[in-house]
């Protein structure tokens, strides 16, 4: 049967960059899919409404790119969230994308810890992050089986992470580079940008897509791993990847468009509708309300404070004051004062 002929237009790509979106592409010749992320004024509202140190600002907003180019390849409504745990001085991060497009973000660090790195230089990932892990979380709803995949952090980067979750979790080869920075401008300070390219292959041939088997844990000592010869597409797309550099992802003047062409337009790129992404916490007044009364009433009551409860929401620092009488706490202080995230 003859398949009908599709045109596909092709025109130059666009010299407009375009803040606070996600474009995916494909190079078809390749078997090769990604996706670029820019971030602007949606990571300059998380970050700058904390007071976090350079430092660990720079490394929320690599989150923040990683989990926005992951969570917006979500086919359905959910939620995708991105969390680390270490024993380094950025104890957690956590990453929260709502589809279609809303994120919100907070780090937890040792104020301590992280000064003393900052005195000595050490500021990389590594150093920042420590041991632990790292988990990514599908929510599909109320309805449905949660789906989570855990890497391990051993002094690598999120980069690293990034690989090392698609390795062994989608057993998909992938490719990602992240870069955020602040952007300085005469009379207006300093604001946050970020910006991301994940690369994938996914060949439409079973035989080209068979993975090295992963190590099983308890295999004698001495024994070679599994190795395949990697396919020609895909070194190509490598290669081409490692010839990106920082600026590049996050320079307002350089459009997602014109960065694949840059790359890939010697065997032909074809980009996609871009999804949009705004920074948008989920806490409201019900819900604080709603998470207060789900406390025991001898918690509820300890945490009245001069006559009410504050609760400070940790992604979006926004605070919320309530009566005792407003969530049926004992209207007498109840204890020391504490601050409690919102949800």
């Amino acid at each position: 049967m003859t398949q009908p002929h599709i045109d596909i237009p092709v025109r130059a790509p666009s010299a407009t960059a375009t803040d606070d979106t996600v474009l995916p592409f494909e190079i078809g010749a390749l078997d090769l899919r990604g996706r670029v992320v820019r971030l602007g004024s949606a990571v300059d509202a998380i970050l700058s409404s904390h007071s976090y140190p350079l430092p660990v600002a720079k490394l929320l907003g690599e989150a923040i790119a990683l989990t926005v180019m992951l969570g917006t390849a979500l086919k359905f409504d959910g939620r995708f969230i991105l969390q680390t745990q270490t024993d380094g001085p950025v104890r957690m991060l956590v990453v929260d994308f709502r589809s279609p497009g809303r994120i919100r973000a907070c780090a937890r660090f040792d104020k301590t810890r992280v000064a003393g790195l900052i005195e000595s230089g050490k500021t990389g990932d590594a150093d920042l992050l420590g041991q632990g892990h790292l988990a990514m979380t599908i929510d599909q709803g109320a309805d449905m089986n949660r789906y989570q995949g855990l890497v391990a952090l051993n002094g690598g980067t999120l980069e690293d992470a990034a690989h090392e979750y698609f390795k062994s979790s989608e057993q998909i080869p992938t490719r990602v580079r992240l870069a955020v920075a602040e952007e300085m401008s005469p009379g207006a300070g300093h604001r946050w940008r970020a910006g991301g390219l994940l690369l994938q292959f996914l060949p439409k041939a079973p035989e080209r897509a068979r993975a090295a088997d992963l190590h099983p844990g308890d295999a004698p000592e001495g024994t070679q791993p599994h190795r395949l010869p990697e396919d020609d597409a895909w070194v190509e797309g490598q290669s081409l990847v490692a010839t990106v550099e920082d600026v590049e992802l996050i320079d307002p003047a350089l459009s997602s468009e014109r960065l694949v062409y840059r790359l890939f337009h010697e065997r032909g790129v074809r980009v996609f509708n871009s999804v949009p992404v705004v920074a948008q916490c989920s806490c409201s007044t019900d819900n604080v309300k709603a998470m207060l009364q789900s406390f025991s009433q001898d918690d509820r009551d300890h945490m009245v404070e001069n006559g009410e409860i504050s609760v400070t929401c940790e992604f979006c620092s926004a605070n919320y004051k309530f009566t005792p009488e407003d969530v049926g706490a004992a209207a007498s202080d109840g204890g020391a004062n504490r601050s409690h995230p919102a949800p």
